[in-house]
C-alpha cells in the first residue's frame, strides 16, 4: 500500500490562512474518500492551525497527492473579520520527504528519549512513558511526539518530523531550523494556484484541476 505524508502550512499568513489550512484538511480528507483513500492527520489538531501533517493511505496516494501540492487559495469572506476587503487566502501543500530520501539523516545519528506524557489522557498518561524526544546529533535537531497511542508510533512521529525539519533545512540553507521549517512558505505563489475553493463549504472551482 502507498503511503504518502503531506504538510499544509499557513507560513507567516494571518489568522485566516491557518483556518484555511485546518478547513482544508478536511476538504483533503473528503476527496480522499471519494476515490478510496484513507486520510488522517498524523497529530491531532482542533481548530485553525498554522501547520498540519497528513497521512494519504491507499493506491493512487502519490497521484492525488501531485495533484495538490504547491499553492492553494481559498476565496471567501474572513471568518474573523468580516468587513475585511480581502477574498482571496493562500496555504502551501508540500509532501513531506520519507526518512530515507533526506541526505545525511541515518537512524543511527538519532538518539530517542522517553518521557510521560502531558495533557488530556487520564491514567494513561500519567503511568506511562509514551512520549518520545529525537535529537539529531549532528545537526541538534530536536523534535517531540507525545500525542500518539504507544511509544512506537510517537517515535515514527517524531522521526518524521526531524526529517522535516532536516529537509527544510538544506533547502533553505538557513542556520534557523525552526525557522527554516516553514520558510518555504514565504514564497507562495500567488495568482498561480494549483487548486482554487470557494465558499464556507470549501467547493472546488470547476476549472481547477
Amino acid at each position: 500500500m502507498t503511503v504518502a505524508i503531506i504538510h499544509i502550512s499557513a507560513g507567516q499568513g494571518p489568522e485566516e490562512c491557518a483556518w484555511v489550512a485546518a478547513e482544508l484538511a478536511h476538504a483533503f480528507a473528503r476527496e480522499a474518500t471519494r476515490e478510496n483513500l484513507a486520510c488522517e492527520p498524523v497529530e491531532p489538531y482542533v481548530g485553525p492551525t498554522a501547520s498540519i501533517l497528513l497521512r494519504i493511505k491507499g493506491e493512487g496516494a502519490d497521484a492525488f497527492v501531485a495533484a495538490r501540492e504547491g499553492t492553494v487559495r481559498w476565496i471567501g469572506t474572513s471568518p474573523f473579520r468580516p468587513a475585511h476587503k480581502r477574498k482571496n487566502w493562500f496555504v502551501g501543500v508540500f509532501r513531506v520527504a520519507e526518512t530515507g530520501d533526506t541526505p545525511d539523516f541515518n537512524e543511527r545519528d538519532i538518539v530517542y528519549e522517553t518521557m510521560r506524557a502531558s495533557g488530556p489522557g487520564g491514567q494513561h498518561v500519567n503511568k506511562t512513558e509514551s512520549a518520545v524526544r529525537a535529537t539529531h546529533t549532528p545537526s541538534g535537531l530536536v523534535a517531540v511526539s507525545r500525542e500518539q497511542r504507544s511509544q512506537a508510533a510517537n517515535k515514527k512521529v517524531a522521526r518524521l518530523k526531524l526529517a522535516l525539519a532536516l529537509q527544510a533545512e538544506r533547502d533553505a540553507h538557513a542556520e534557523d531550523a525552526k525557522s527554516a521549517m516553514w520558510a518555504k512558505n514565504h514564497a507562495l505563489e500567488r495568482g498561480n494556484a494549483v487548486r482554487t475553493y470557494e465558499g464556507p463549504k470549501f467547493k472546488l472551482r470547476r476549472n481547477s484541476p
